[in-house]
């Protein structure tokens, strides 16, 4: 989710590849410590454009956002895109703090 955070002009599933380094830095901030070969395994199967992988992850985010609140108001912190398009969180990035 950080990810697409990041990205506001969106990241199309195919590139997630282009991504694995940035991807390996954000999981080793918030896990404190570097890639063992379980995560690095994770990010590899999450960035593979042959795996369904990227799709639960999401698919998982939209639900605890859909469960929380409005559908009117988590669309905006939602991963959306249409099929073959970049997919972005359409969060005003005004309203991000980053830590």
């Amino acid at each position: 989710y950080l990810l697409f955070l990041r990205h506001p002009e969106g990241i199309n599933y195919k590139d997630l590849v282009d991504y694995r380094k940035e991807l390996t830095s954000i999981y080793e901030s918030i896990k404190g410590e570097r890639a063992d070969s379980r995560m690095s395994k994770s990010i590899c199967d999450l960035t593979d454009p042959t795996k369904n992988s990227i799709n639960e992850k999401v698919a998982r985010i939209r639900e605890a956002f859909v469960t929380r609140f409005k559908e009117s108001l988590s669309t905006n912190y939602i991963v959306n895109g249409e099929r073959g398009e970049a997919k972005r969180v359409l969060l005003n990035r005004e309203l991000v703090t980053w830590e």
